[in-house]
Formats: structure tokens, C-alpha cells, sequence
């Protein structure tokens, strides 16, 4: 190698490493957006939850977790995942537990009463119920994603080896690793386990789009299928309740065979762009933006074969929304709206609480909704005082 050689190659590696570190930059602002609701103005928790036994709601819950708090609701009592940990309250108000680490991009998953809680772009996770700690997880690397699923298994999507490689981790209900795959190409965004716990989806970005890659059974290393959308972005993946997939692209929804790979689009968006989305089950709620300027655009609800429940235009800006047993709650700039499956609008219990401050909102068991941020956290809506 000549002594001009030397420089070009130092040269070269340099710009694959800023390559690299860019790279991984717009993945976690695409997953901080997506999972924390800031970008999009959504906080997407996925899973179904049981309706259980209503019990007495408090009017206002004292959280003191930190800054940039989540929230999921466990049935009968109410996490948040904040900068400084976890914490868990019942249904009236009372703190059932807390444990504390520290989080810089706090994040949170549930489902049937279990969540997870994990450090995006950091490497600490919890899993637990209303209350005690069910598994104390630190990564190799910095964390992308997580998720739960109904019986409790959970997965962990992280950029552990340096390069391109992106691994996956699943958890059983126990907190023991039980399968572990690595990808030789391409940047994890996600990673879903099926409800039966047999078959492992994950979603990634490639040189040419996204793809989506099924692994069944949960004991080799290698994919049964995988499915790609090139030149496109696929923002999120989970599994439907007859065992497909539903995918979340920039311009459409699209449904995927687990077995096969193969994928048909059942809603296209029409020449608009994706505002957020809620999914709760086979239920889907989009909000889709005009191109112009301004918070022009529509509120659809959906079902997983594309059949159209209702549809309303808005014009102002919907900070967050929430998905569950057939209603919607969403938080536009100028107050807490409830709707039906329909997007008929439900009348308040109350006042409509102001939007000042508000970062969630998430509907309870039971239908009552909680409307919080970083200083508060009221409940609000429908059923709001049985």
C-alpha cells in the first residue's frame, strides 16, 4: 500500500463510521417518535387488554417518576415509565410499586397486566406486574425496542456488535432468555412474538426499504419468510389475532401472511401522509395530514381487512390518542373528545380538560380516560366517576 493509499482508506473508514453513526441516529429519533408519541403525537401501546372488574377510579394520580413520562394501563392500576424509573399506582391512587434507575428516552409496553419498561438509545429494561418486578434486564447495547405479549413473553431489539447487526432477544414469562437471533444486515427497528409464543417477527430497515423477517418455532437461526417493501418505510409490524400481520407503512396499511411472506395492501392513504395511528386488537384508528399547511386532514377507524367504520375531518392538532373496546380518545388542541367505533362523538362526564401541558392520554378499564404530562396526570371522559 503506497503512503497516498494510507489516507484514502483512513478517509473511507471515517465516512462509514459517521455513515453509521447517522445512520443510527435517524433510526432512534424514527423509534423515539414511534414508541414515545412525540413525533408523531401518539403513544402506541400495543396488546389487548381484559376488561376485568371496575373498580373506583381517583380523580387525579401523583406520579413523581421524572420527566418524559409514559404510561400503561395494568387493568386495575396505572404505570409510568419516567426518567427516573417506574412507578406503579392503583385505581385509587395508592402506590403498589417503584423502582429506580434512571432513563433518558423512557419508554413502555403492556399487556393483560404485565409492561415493560425500557431506556431507548440506553440499556436497562424492567418487566413487571402491578406488584413486584418480574425481570431486571441490561443489554449489551443500546436498546431500540421492546414489547410484551399477552402471556407474558417479551422481546428486546438491540444494537448490540458495532456495524449493521442488530439482535433480538425473547423472553419467557419468567424473565429466562429463550431465543436469540441475529441480523447480519440492516438496523432493527422492532420485534414481535406471536400470542402463542412459536413464531418471531422482525422489523428492519435495509439498503433497499424495509423488510420484515418470520422466525417459527423459535429454535434455529436462520428465517422460514420474510417479506420486503423496497424503496418503502414500514414504521411498525404486530400480529393480528388470526395470526397475519398488520404493517404500518408511510403510505398504506398492509397485511402479511407469518407463513408465507407474501403481503396485500387493504388501505392505501391516498396521497396523504401518516399523522400517527392507534391499533387495539383487528380495531385500527389513522390520522392521516393533508400536504398543505397546517393540522388539516382526517380521523379513520378501520378494521384489519380494511372495511371503513367511520371517518371525520379535523383541522386542528391532535396531540395524542388512545384505542380500546371499540372507543377512541383523542386530544385535540382545543380539548379531550371521545368517539365509537363510528367516530360518533360520546358526550364528556365532565369539563373537557385543557390540552395545556397534556403529552397522553390513554383510555382505562372501564372507559374513563387518563389525560397527563410531566406535572400531571387527571382522569377525564367517559365513565370518569362510577
Amino acid at each position: 500500500m503506497t503512503g497516498e493509499d494510507q489516507p484514502k482508506k483512513k478517509k473511507r473508514g471515517l465516512l462509514r463510521n459517521a455513515f453509521s453513526i447517522a445512520f443510527f441516529s435517524l433510526l432512534a429519533y424514527i423509534v423515539i417518535s414511534l414508541i414515545s408519541g412525540n413525533g408523531l403525537g401518539f403513544d402506541w401501546l400495543p396488546g389487548l387488554f381484559s376488561t376485568g372488574e371496575s373498580v373506583e377510579l381517583s380523580d387525579e394520580f401523583h406520579f413523581n417518576i421524572g420527566r418524559s413520562r409514559v404510561f400503561a394501563d395494568l387493568d386495575n392500576a396505572l404505570a409510568a415509565s419516567g426518567s427516573l424509573g417506574i412507578q406503579v399506582l392503583d385505581y385509587a391512587g395508592s402506590e403498589t410499586l417503584r423502582d429506580s434507575f434512571q432513563m433518558n428516552a423512557p419508554a413502555i409496553s403492556s399487556d393483560n397486566g404485565r409492561a415493560i419498561a425500557f431506556d431507548i438509545g440506553g440499556t436497562a429494561a424492567r418487566v413487571f406486574d402491578a406488584n413486584e418486578i418480574i425481570a431486571s434486564i441490561t443489554t449489551g447495547g443500546p436498546i431500540i425496542s421492546a414489547s410484551i405479549n399477552r402471556s407474558g413473553w417479551f422481546t428486546i431489539s438491540a444494537q448490540e456488535g458495532g456495524g449493521y447487526r442488530g439482535i433480538v432477544s425473547v423472553y419467557n414469562s419468567s424473565g429466562s432468555m429463550v431465543y436469540r437471533v441475529s441480523l447480519s444486515s440492516g438496523y432493527v427497528l422492532s420485534a414481535q412474538l406471536s400470542p402463542d409464543n412459536r413464531s418471531l417477527a422482525v422489523l428492519n430497515l435495509t439498503d433497499g426499504g424495509s423488510r420484515i423477517t418470520f422466525y417459527h418455532g423459535l429454535d434455529k437461526d436462520y428465517a422460514d419468510a420474510a417479506f420486503d417493501l423496497p424503496g418503502g418505510l414500514i414504521v411498525d409490524a404486530q400480529y393480528l389475532s388470526n395470526g397475519d400481520m398488520l404493517a404500518v407503512t408511510a403510505d398504506s396499511l398492509i397485511t402479511i401472511d407469518a407463513g408465507r411472506g407474501s403481503g396485500a395492501e387493504i388501505f392505501g392513504f391516498s396521497g396523504m401522509r401518516l399523522g400517527g395511528y392507534a391499533i387495539s386488537g383487528d380495531f385500527i384508528a389513522l390520522h392521516l395530514l393533508d400536504f398543505g399547511i397546517g393540522h388539516r386532514g382526517r380521523l379513520l377507524t378501520l378494521d384489519s381487512f380494511g372495511n371503513l367504520f367511520g371517518e371525520v375531518m379535523i383541522e386542528r392538532e391532535l396531540i395524542s390518542m388512545s384505542l380500546r373496546d371499540g372507543h377512541i380518545s383523542a386530544m385535540f388542541s382545543d380539548g379531550l373528545f371521545i368517539y365509537d367505533r363510528s367516530l360518533k362523538e360520546i358526550p364528556l362526564s365532565d369539563e373537557s380538560p385543557s390540552a395545556a401541558g397534556v403529552s397522553r392520554v390513554l383510555i382505562l378499564n372501564g372507559g374513563a380516560t387518563l389525560v397527563a404530562g410531566d406535572r400531571f396526570a387527571v382522569v377525564a371522559g367517559i365513565g370518569a366517576h362510577p
